[in-house]
C-alpha cells in the first residue's frame, strides 16, 4: 500500500543512509517495528542542515521534516526488502535543531505527520508523538524516531 501510494502521490525515497553509529537502523520484535533516529538526507545524498528559527523558517522545517519521513521509508524498506508489511504508525519522536526560546516544534513535525497521514490513512497514520528541540547532531535540521506496527 504504502510503495503504491508514493507512486501515486510522485514521492522518490533517498538513497537510505548508512548507520552513523553501533546500532541496528530497524529492530523487530514481534509485529513492532522500531525506526532509529532518521535524519532528512536528500535524493541526491546531501542532508538538510540548519536551524529552525534561526536560518530556517517554521515551513522549511516542515519540509526536513518530511524528507525525513521519506528517508526512514526508504531506511524501512532496505531493510525489509519492502514495505507492504507497515500497517501503523504508533510512536513519533521528532526533534528539533532549535534555539532556546523556540516553540513551534510541533509544527515542524507535522511535515513529518501529514506524510504518514498522506501514505497510510488518517487511522493508520497517525500515531501517538513528541516534538521537542536540541542541538541535532552535523547540523542537520530534524531528526525522528518511530516505531510502527507490522501486519
Amino acid at each position: 500500500m504504502i510503495e503504491s501510494k508514493l507512486l501515486e502521490l510522485g514521492l522518490e525515497l533517498p538513497p537510505p543512509p548508512p548507520a552513523g553509529g553501533i546500532y541496528h537502523p530497524v529492530v523487530i520484535v514481534d509485529k513492532m517495528l522500531y525506526v532509529s533516529g532518521q535524519v532528512p538526507v536528500q535524493a541526491d545524498g546531501s542532508l538538510m542542515t540548519g536551524t529552525v528559527g534561526k536560518n530556517l523558517s517554521v515551513e522549511e522545517g516542515q519540509q526536513a521534516a518530511r524528507q525525513v519521513g521519506l528517508t526512514m521509508l526508504a531506511t524501512m524498506k532496505d531493510q525489509l526488502g519492502s514495505l507492504d508489511s507497515i500497517k501503523r504508525l504508533v510512536k513519533t519522536l521528532g526533534m528539533v535543531n532549535c534555539e532556546p526560546g523556540f516553540g513551534s516544534q510541533p509544527q515542524v513535525i507535522n511535515g513529518f505527520s501529514e506524510l504518514m497521514v498522506e501514505l497510510l490513512g488518517e487511522q493508520n497514520g497517525k500515531g501517538a508523538r513528541s516534538a521537542v528541540g536540541m542541538i541535532l547532531p552535523r547540523g542537520v535540521a530534524v531528526e525522528i524516531e518511530a516505531i510502527f506496527e507490522l501486519h
